[in-house]
C-alpha cells in the first residue's frame, strides 16, 4: 500500500527511474501515490558530468534523498548522490520489509479489505512497534502478548498472530550453559531423572523457546536454549538450571550451573 500524502525534505525514498534527460532525471516514487521527483544532473553524482546514463539506467530502482518539496508546483526535488551505500541498504531492505508487511496485511484481513480498516489496525502496529512489519514480527514472535498495548479488537489480533506466525521468519539466538546435579541416596537415579524433566519446563515453556537438556558426562548435563533474542534466552537458561537444582534439593541433592564445560568426555 502506498502513502497518499507527501514525503518530507531529508527523508529517504525509493523510487523507480522513468526517464533520463540531459538535465536530469525523472523518478516515480515506489512508496507515494502518484508522485514523480526530479534528480537535476548536479544533484546525480560528484563532479563534472559528461552522460547521465554513466551513473544512472532507466528502470533501475533508487535511493534518493528529498531536497525539497513544492506541494503547488506538484515538485519534488531529490539527490541520488546524497545517499551513501549503507543509507541505501537500509533504505532498500526497509521498503522491502513494507512490501511484506503490506502483504500480510491482505493475508490476514483479505484482499478486499477496507482502507480504513487497514489505516486503523496500520496506526496500531507502527504506534506500538515503529513499523508494520516490526509490529507483525514481533507477533511471530510473542503472539498475542505483543499486541496488549494496542487498541486491536481480539479477532484482529487473532488474525495477525496467527498470519505473522505462517509468514515471518523470526531470527533466533541461542545459548548454552551446563548444570551438575548430584544426589548420593537411594532415589539418585529416579531424582536425577525429575530434576533433568523440572530442566525442561515440564511441557510448560513457551512456544516461543526451544530448549534442549542433555547429558554430557556425570554428574554434567548441557541446557541449550534457542529464543528470539538474548535477553529472553539468557532468562530461560538461568530458570532451567534453576529448576533443575531446586528439584534435585528437594530429595537430599545439590545442583549447581555453570557457562563452561567441566568434562573431558561428550
Amino acid at each position: 500500500m502506498k502513502y497518499s500524502g507527501w514525503p518530507t525534505p531529508g527523508e529517504l525514498v525509493v523510487g523507480k527511474i522513468e526517464s533520463i534527460e540531459d538535465f536530469g532525471v525523472f523518478v516515480d516514487l515506489e512508496e507515494y501515490e502518484d508522485k514523480q521527483g526530479l534528480i537535476h544532473i548536479s544533484e546525480v553524482a560528484s563532479g563534472w558530468i559528461k552522460n547521465v546514463r554513466d551513473h544512472v539506467r532507466e528502470g533501475q530502482t533508487a535511493v534518493c534523498k528529498v531536497l525539497d518539496v513544492d506541494k503547488g508546483s506538484q515538485q519534488i526535488d531529490l539527490s541520488y548522490k546524497d545517499v551513501n551505500e549503507h543509507q541505501r541498504k537500509e533504505t532498500i531492505q526497509r521498503w522491502k520489509n513494507d512490501q511484506k508487511a503490506d502483504n500480510w496485511m491482505t493475508i490476514a484481513f483479505g484482499e478486499d479489505v477496507d482502507d480504513s480498516t487497514y489505516t486503523e489496525v496500520a496506526n496500531e502496529l507502527i504506534e506500538a512497534h515503529g513499523s508494520l512489519y516490526g509490529g507483525f514480527e514481533q507477533a511471530a514472535i510473542h503472539g498475542a502478548e505483543a499486541l496488549t498495548e494496542t487498541d486491536l479488537d481480539e479477532e484482529q489480533v487473532e488474525a495477525i498472530v496467527e498470519t505473522a506466525r505462517e509468514n515471518v521468519s523470526v531470527p533466533y539466538v541461542t545459548v548454552t550453559g551446563y548444570v551438575d546435579l548430584v544426589c548420593s541416596t537411594e532415589a539418585g537415579v529416579d531424582a536425577v531423572k525429575e530434576a533433568l524433566q523440572a530442566a525442561e519446563g515440564n511441557g510448560e515453556i513457551s512456544n516461543e523457546i526451544d530448549l534442549e537438556v542433555t547429558y554430557v558426562g556425570a554428574p554434567e548435563y548441557r541446557i541449550r536454549v534457542q529464543a528470539p533474542n538474548y535477553k529472553t534466552a539468557e532468562s530461560e537458561l538461568e530458570r532451567s538450571a534453576e529448576r533443575a537444582s531446586a528439584a534435585i534439593a528437594e530429595v537430599g541433592g545439590s545442583g549447581s550451573f555453570h557457562r563452561e564445560r567441566k568434562t573431558d568426555n561428550e
